[in-house]
Formats: C-alpha cells, structure tokens, sequence
C-alpha cells in the first residue's frame, strides 16, 4: 500500500490527538501538593515565623542538625540546654507530604534530641524547629538530606 499526502495528513492528525489525549490524561493523574493544606490561615500568622527566626539569630549558638547512618540528631543552642523550653519539630518534605514528620520537642539535658533513621524515607527535609522558652519565639530552619 502506498502513503499519498492525504494519508500522511490524517496519520499526522492522528497522532497529534493521541498525544494531546496522552498529556490530558497524564496532566490528571500528577499530584500537586501545596506546601500545607491551610496556606492563606498560614501566611497571615507568618510574622510569628519572622520573629521567631530575629530571636534565634540573636543567640549564641544555633540550632544543629546532622545524621550519621542510624540516627538523626537535632541540638539546640547552648542558652537552651537545661531549661524549659516546649515547642514542637516538622520534618517537611516537598516532594512528598506522606514523608513529613511531626514531633514534640523533647531534648535532654544537654539540649540534644536523636530520632531513629529508620523512621523517615529517603529524601530532602526542611526541618523547621519552633520553640517557646518565657513566653519567647524561636524559629530555626535547616535542610536535611536522608538517604
């Protein structure tokens, strides 16, 4: 059978639609997270965040996270160790919002607190530490990556 130009112009077309439906379909089926699920509510009360990071950085120290094979280790600044301080620790991860991880902070005495590898999947965190010591905001903000 031989291809004239009528029939490379009805091939071609055809081909054009069943690329443009493939896109369709696949531009369905891709998941799109927002970084929280209450991001207007979130955005209004950032000037906490903002506050919070001036009062970290006018510390001494800072906030520390590192990660050998087994264990993740989150130390806060040495004006934090042996005092009360409560507040809380989110393992984000952007690329997918099942990874995330969310934690009380609980440090020891020494101001250290460990969290088990083997609890997170692999990839790229943000991990954001938001704590309150006196009625005082402390916001801190290091990447992390687990393999």
């Amino acid at each position: 059978m031989k291809f004239n130009w009528g029939h490379k112009i009805i091939l071609a077309f055809v081909l054009f639609v069943g690329l443009i439906f493939t896109l369709v379909y696949k531009s369905f089926h891709t998941n799109f997270e927002l970084v929280t699920k209450e991001y207007y509510k979130d955005e209004l009360v950032y000037q906490k965040v903002i506050d919070g990071t001036n009062n970290a950085n006018k510390l001494a120290g800072i906030t520390t996270v590192t990660s050998d094979d087994e264990l993740i280790n989150i130390a806060m600044p040495a004006e934090m160790k042996s005092e009360q301080i409560t507040g809380n620790i989110w393992f984000y991860c952007a690329a997918n919002a099942n990874n995330d991880r969310r934690f009380k902070l609980n440090p020891d005495p020494s101001g250290n607190q460990t969290f088990n590898k083997s609890e997170f999947s692999a990839g790229n965190y943000l991990v954001k530490v938001q704590w309150e010591k006196g009625g005082q905001q402390f916001y801190s903000e290091q990447h992390l990556t687990v393999k």
